[in-house]
């Protein structure tokens, strides 16, 4: 097992560097640059600027000043606040963990309790309308929704704040980011669950005489768990971070209104920190996920 995690903590590293060199040869390669919209600034003022910043050097020393100072720790400064990057992007990540965190934790209860529902009752009512439900919740974008839900709850029926920093203000953003991913896992579970409790080890506690609740919870939801921990563990990297629509849709001030704005404002620094970040948090999550497979079933064996 410590050589798979070795190989995968290098795969790892691998990829985030793959995915910042795209991103800082990308962001180079469109027109312009962070000062060219700043009216106020002439040619001179805008030329030590960008001898500040190393934007006069060529786009592959720019990558590896960036990379060399990275790896010390320094992820630099924003080029239109001064303020330290490494500031903006854990105090922007703390909202957004609170947000994505709540809606994590509601699409997995509600996703497996949901889909178990509906294996259990096979072909009968609460089985259309939980399948019903979860196909047309994963038709409806999360932007559309959160869209939707801003209208409704917070214009036409003021029952929600349209800005608050209070937990009410959680509420409809938890929604729209959770239900795609409890739809999904709803959907996932049912088929899981009846695949497992089709196997002959659930058939042969059934014969022997095991309690109902026990058969279901510990030998077939056990089992069903093993692909939807497959889908959790991407799935919590990506609302962990906030959607970045969302976010700006509600108006929280998460990392991905900052992602947001660092395009926007051209924002080089911001852009890569925050795309490194979120890289990183991706492949960790997905290395976790691949280690908990082991502890919900044993005979997973790491090659």
């Amino acid at each position: 097992m410590a050589k798979y995690v070795v190989k995968r903590i290098l795969l790892a590293v691998l990829t985030v560097l793959v995915i910042s060199v795209i991103t800082f040869f990308a962001m180079n390669a469109i027109p312009g640059g962070p000062f060219s919209g700043e009216k106020a600034l002439s040619p001179e003022v805008e030329r030590v600027l960008m001898e500040r910043y190393n934007l006069d050097k060529p786009v592959p020393v720019q990558y590896f000043i960036y990379m060399r100072r990275l790896l010390q720790g320094d992820f630099g400064v924003s080029l239109k606040t001064g303020r330290e990057i490494s500031k903006t992007v854990f105090e922007s990540f703390a909202v957004s963990a609170r947000l994505g965190g709540m809606a994590a934790v509601v699409a997995v209860i509600i996703g497996v309790v949901m889909g178990s529902i509906a294996a259990l009752n096979r072909n009968r009512w609460p089985d259309r309308l939980i399948i019903f439900l979860s196909t047309l919740a994963t038709a409806v974008p999360s932007f559309v929704l959160a869209t939707l839900l801003l209208l409704i709850f917070c214009i036409q029926l003021g029952w929600f704040p349209v800005f608050s920093t209070t937990n009410q203000n959680y509420v409809l953003p938890v929604i729209a980011l959770s239900l795609y991913p409890m739809a999904y896992i709803t959907r996932l579970t049912k088929t899981s669950m009846l695949d497992a409790l089709g196997q002959d080890y659930v058939r042969t506690a059934r014969a022997k005489g095991v309690p109902v609740v026990k058969v279901i919870f510990k030998h077939a939801l056990r089992n069903a768990l093993i692909p939807v921990i497959t889908y959790v563990g991407p799935m919590l990297a990506y609302i962990l971070t906030g959607s970045l629509v969302v976010e700006n849709i509600f108006t929280i001030g998460g990392l991905g209104s900052k992602f947001v704005t660092g395009i926007t404002n051209r924002d080089y620094p911001m852009i890569m920190a925050t795309t490194i970040f979120l890289a990183s948090l991706m492949v960790v999550m997905n290395l976790l996920s691949d280690l908990v497979y082991k502890l919900v079933d044993p005979r997973i064996k790491f090659d």
